[in-house]
This record gives structure tokens, sequence and C-alpha cells, in this order.
């Protein structure tokens, strides 16, 4: 906290706009303690007197002193601009956080509402609201407080989506943060910074709109007046006495300014301050339960992952579009995979639904879905994240997207301890620092108290693969993890994966659409295109007796020392098929040189050439390439 305060008062716009507020306070607390009676005494001899000594804003209709209703009217002014800023964030912040996290068809539903609530004029809407509740403060403040609200439902929900489909988003999601955990954590933190400039000058928004309200004779009544009923007043002799208008509109302005100049201030200085000294005993208490309710041990099966016909569709206007149909994937304990293929094969949507992180409107089916034995698709959800975030980790394709840059390298990787094993703040950060400098990160207690803008590439990845190791993953899911670093550093990240296998006996399941990267680090490949597995072989009989056409290609494909630098880099001519217009035929017919007619009629099923070797095709090819 002090080191938040000290970034609110080390410029001058932070100092001016915390001083101010400040002055605002108290003149709300101490104004109609100290002025109240020379602001309630009536002298009508001395109605309408022009500003003076005695009476620097002059004098109303009933000869009461301006200057010190103005100063007694700031309670009542803030007080309402505050509560109808907090009715608006209380409506619009949910409504916002629903609409993002809950479907298309409540997110089609809320724009059409909010564009309407929007395009109406927000102080017609409030003098509406106000006069069907009632003419006066509570009329004013709740009027103000619904014709702001959709401004922060369109907000929240903007800012929500932008934030939710992102790689550290769904790490805790499979990591089995709760819900409350998630928007609390992951979401509102990275998009609090709009969200408090926002709240902050809606105080002066809601100021602006009750004082319009109370000038209009809406709001604040008599015996009870505020800056807008003041200026009203102020009005009727503004040729004679001018102050008496001037003056209430000058705090309004005033107080306006220092609540946007505030926003920004404080937008800066507690931003990034996620923590929260509570979350250990709660952690604790809900891994205890979650013991008690669901004692999830893996059976003595040699199959760690066995899936079986796997199809993922995602709708369109034209209909379904199958990224992935009928995928039988199976991954021994231990053992390394990687799946290998073209950009858009469904590589990453296939381990994405298999780690249950493909969300409506995509619709996923399975014959069987097993993880240590356990049937995911029956389980119920809060069981199957937790039964997940136990035994499965994600590393994605982009470090920099994987970790929340709101929240410290620390406070990521003991969220998974603290929720799944209920340790203590102590006790996760020391097993914290101590997976970091196993996945070679030096000075880990150091580290931890940094942010992921301070680590490089290769050190966020590092700490990615940390964050999976908190726990003791069975399954470690590695979507494309070396395609955004260097080569140097694509070799330490491939070697730390096969150290973790080799020292921990996590079985390794790898995507990539490099097959050299697969046939160094993999025991066996399967070859994904166009949403099918078209061959699936143990790497040491890759070049030698790959079958399919497409694996061969794109075993051809890549340079080795030999290749001759005087032609041309070996191409698969055309493109894959689209979504929307696939064959009926073999997928990969139609760029093939050994396609035939049946190719393009029938398509073929994986079936075995050898042990442990699987292809799809009706022309299987041999020999050493």
């Amino acid at each position: 906290m002090r080191r938040q305060l000290r970034t609110v008062f080390s410029t001058a716009t932070g100092t001016f706009a915390a001083v101010a507020l400040l002055l605002l306070v108290a003149l709300a607390i101490a104004g109609p303690i100290i002025w109240s009676d020379k602001a309630n005494a009536i002298d009508v001899a001395k109605a309408w007197q022009p500003p003076s000594g005695e009476h620097w804003f002059g004098t109303d209709e009933l000869g009461r002193d301006m200057f010190a209703r103005s100063l007694v009217a700031t309670r009542l002014s803030l007080l309402s601009a505050v509560a109808a800023s907090a009715i608006a964030i209380v409506v619009g912040v949910p409504i916002g956080l629903l609409a993002a996290l809950f479907g298309p068809r409540l997110t089609s539903a809320f724009q059409s509402v909010v564009n309407v609530a929007i395009a109406f004029p927000a102080l017609l809407t409030a003098m509406f609201v106000g006069t069907i509740i009632g003419i006066g403060v509570p009329g004013a403040i709740l009027g103000v407080g619904i014709a702001m609200a959709p401004m922060f439902a369109r907000l929240t929900q903007t800012l929500t989506a932008s934030v939710a489909s992102l790689d550290y988003v769904a790490a805790a999601r499979t990591m089995g943060v709760p819900l409350r955990k998630l928007v609390g954590r992951h979401i509102l933190a990275n998009v609090a910074e709009p969200l408090i400039i926002t709240a902050t000058t809606s105080v002066g928004t809601s100021l602006l709109g009750i004082s319009a309200l109370s000038f209009l004779g809406l709001g604040a009544r008599p015996p009870q007046y505020d800056w807008g009923g003041l200026l009203s007043t102020g009005l009727k002799a503004i040729y004679t006495s001018p102050m008496a208008a001037i003056g209430p509109g000058a705090l309004i302005a005033l107080s306006g300014i220092v609540f946007s100049l505030l926003g920004e201030v404080i937008a800066g200085a507690f931003g990034d301050n996620q923590s929260s000294r509570r979350f250990g005993r709660v952690a604790r208490a809900m891994a205890a339960a979650a013991r008690r309710l669901s004692p999830i041990s893996a059976p003595p099966a040699e199959v760690l992952l066995d899936v079986e016909n796997l199809r993922v569709g995602f709708p369109s206007e034209n209909g379904e579009l199958p990224a992935v149909r009928g995928v039988a994937l199976r991954v021994a304990a231990g053992e390394r995979v990687g799946i290998v293929g073209e950009s858009g094969s469904g590589k990453s949507v296939s381990v994405m639904a298999i780690a249950q992180l493909v969300e409506h409107p995509a619709v996923v089916t399975a014959d069987r879905m097993r993880f240590l034995g356990t049937e995911l698709s029956t389980m119920a959800p809060a069981a199957r994240r937790r039964f997940l975030g136990t035994n499965l980790a994600m590393v994605f394709q982009n470090p920099m997207s994987s970790l929340n840059p709101a929240m410290r390298i620390g406070a990521q990787l003991t969220e998974v301890a603290r929720v799944h094993s209920g340790l203590s703040h102590s006790d996760a950060r020391t097993r914290a620092a101590d997976r970091l400098a196993e996945v070679g990160i030096a000075d880990a207690g150091r580290r931890l108290r940094q942010y992921p803008h301070e680590f490089s590439g290769g050190m966020r990845q590092r700490a990615m693969i940390a964050m999976g190791l908190m726990e003791t993953p069975r399954l470690i899911i590695a979507d494309e993890p070396t395609t955004a670093l260097d080569v140097t550093v694509q070799r330490q990240i491939l070697d730390l994966l096969l150290a973790i296998n080799r020292d921990a006996g996590a079985a390794i399941l790898l995507i990539s659409h490099d097959i050299s990267v697969i046939a160094n680090v993999c025991e066996r490949v399967v070859v994904m295109y166009a949403g099918v597995v078209v061959e699936d072989l143990p790497v040491a009989s890759l070049l030698r007796a790959a079958a399919h056409p497409y694996t061969r290609a794109l075993i051809a494909s890549v340079p080795d020392m030999a290749t001759d630098r005087s032609t041309d880099l070996a191409t698969i001519p055309g493109r894959p098929p689209s979504l929307s217009d696939l064959p009926t035929g073999c997928p990969y017919a139609s760029r093939c040189a050994f396609a035939t007619d049946r190719c393009v009629e029938q398509m073929p099923a994986l079936a075995p050439l050898a042990d442990g070797h699987l292809a799809a095709c009706w022309h299987p090819q041999g020999g050493t390439l």
C-alpha cells in the first residue's frame, strides 16, 4: 500500500488530484458542521445581495449566504454522485461479465439491449427513471445510476471478451481454478485499469447528471439542496449577483476535473496490485473439501490417455465446420508422442478438446475420452477441473500471452498449489522457487517477485513449464512451445521437456508443424491432415517406413546438411481443403501424386501396416526417404 501511495504522490498531477480530493472529502465532512447555521439563516432584508466581505457569493432570495450553502451542499452532492456511480458499477459490470463469459447467444442479446440503452440519451433515461421513482435525491441517484450502467456493461463485456480467449485464462481453466477466482484474478485483474479510470471519472459524470436533475427541479428538494439546485437559484440573479451561480458551477466543474485526474493516477498506481491475503485460507478449505468429496486416483493402467472417435465442429452460416473428424489417440504412461501437420490440420483443436478447453459454440463429441482410466465426459465439471488441474499440464505456444501480465510470476505459480494442494502461502512459494530452479531459472527467489514482462521469451516458457510442474502431472501437453523462440532457446526448451520426461516420468504430447522437432523429441508421431489422422508410426520408422504420401512430403520438405543448395526446396503443391468444402474421399487426394479415382471417391480408414504402424491410405508407399 505504501508503494502505491508513493506512486500517487510521485507526479504533480497525482499530488494535485489527491490533495484536491482530500479537501473535498474534508469539506463534505466538516461543511455541514461548521456552516449549517449560517447557510440556513434567513434575512429577507438582504435578499439577492451581490458578493461582499460578509457574503462571498452573495445571497439568495431569502437572504441566505450562498457561499456557506455551497460549502454545506458539498456533502450531499458528492455522496449522491458516488452512490449513483456505485449503482452503475454494481449493475453494469456483472451484466458485462455474464455476456462475455456465457456464450454468443447471451452476448448477442446483450449487445442489442445495450445498443438501444446507449442510443437513448442518458439524461432522458435518468429523468424518466427519476420521475417514476419520485422526484427527490433517491430518484435522481437511481436514475443516473441506471442511465450509466449500460456504459459499464459494454466496457466490461468488450474488455472481458478480449481477455477471456488468451492462453493464460485457458491455462487457469486447465488448472481447475474456480470461476470466481478465474474472473477475479485473471480477467478483472487485467481489465482493472480501464474500469478504474471509468469508475472514478464516472463520479464526475454522475455529479453532472445529478446536478442537472436538481437544476431542472427533479433532484434535491427543499429543505435539501445540492450544487445543482444552488446553481438554479443563482441563475435568477445572474446579472446582479453572478457569483451566486458561478460559485456552485465552479465547484461542480472542479470536482469533475479532480475525479477525472484521480482516475488516471489510481489506475497506474493500483492496477497491478492483485494480491489477496485471504486466498490461502479459502484455497486450503477448498482443497480439503475436494479431497473429501472427489477422491480421484489413477488406476494401474498402462494407457494414460485413450481417445476414440473425437469430433469437434464449429457452427457457421453454411452448417457445421468439422475441424476434427474421428481422431483416435492413445498415449502410454511416460511416452513421448508428437502430433504433426500443417496449420489448420486440427492438431491444437484436438488437444484443446482433450484438455476441456474448447468452449461453446463448438460441439465436442467422442466415443471414448479416458484419462488415467477416468471417462472425462461423464465427470461433473468441478470434479473434472480438479482432476485435470492436478494431473495434466498445458504449455502454450506464446509464453507472453500464456502468463497473466498483471500478476507476479510467484503469484501465478503458487496459485496452482494453493488451489489443488491447499498449501500455505510460504509453502507454495517454496515449492514455486524449487520448480523455477528445476527448469533452469537462476535466482528463483528474486524471479518470483517479477512480472512476465521482466522475463525473456525462453524464461517465460520455462516459467510456464514450472507452473505445470507445481503439482505432479502425469501428462504434459505442449502446443508448439518453441515456435516463438530462437533456435538456441528452442533446443533448451526441448531438452528440458526430455529431462522432465526422464526424471519425473510424465508423458509428453508435443504438437508441432515441424516434423524434425517431433523426430528429435518423440518416440511416436501422429500425422494429421484436414482434421483426421492419416498416419501413426514410431519415430524410429519415420525415415525408412513412412507410408502416407503426406508424411513423406513433410519429411522431404525439411532440408538437411546434404541438401543440394542449387535446387529449389521441396514443397507440397496445392492447399489443404476448406472445412466448408471437404471432399468425400481422401482429403489429400488433390495434392497427391499417387491419387486414383478410388482416392477421390472413398475415404480410407486408419489401418495397421505393421506392428505399431497405422496409415489411412489406399496406396501406401514404402522405401527409405
